[in-house]
């Protein structure tokens, strides 16, 4: 009973000083963090495969205007 009591208490006490608040923030950051991270993983990828496209075709003038030039 009296554990109870306490527990109620240190809530109450937890609640009112706001860290419960900044538990709720913390979380909230954390979820939109890891949604930051993942949008900037596909960027790369998509920059990456423009990269490497822009090679490929690169190259593939390079070797067009080698064969002209024979």
């Amino acid at each position: 009973m009296i554990r109870k009591v306490m527990l109620i208490g240190i809530a109450a006490l937890l609640a009112g000083c706001g860290l419960a608040e900044t538990g709720a923030a913390a979380a909230a950051g954390g979820a939109s963090a890891a949604g930051q991270a993942k949008q900037a993983k596909a960027t790369e990828d998509r920059v990456r495969q423009q990269v490497e496209d822009a090679q490929k075709a690169s190259d593939e003038r390079l070797k067009a205007a080698e064969q002209a030039a024979e």
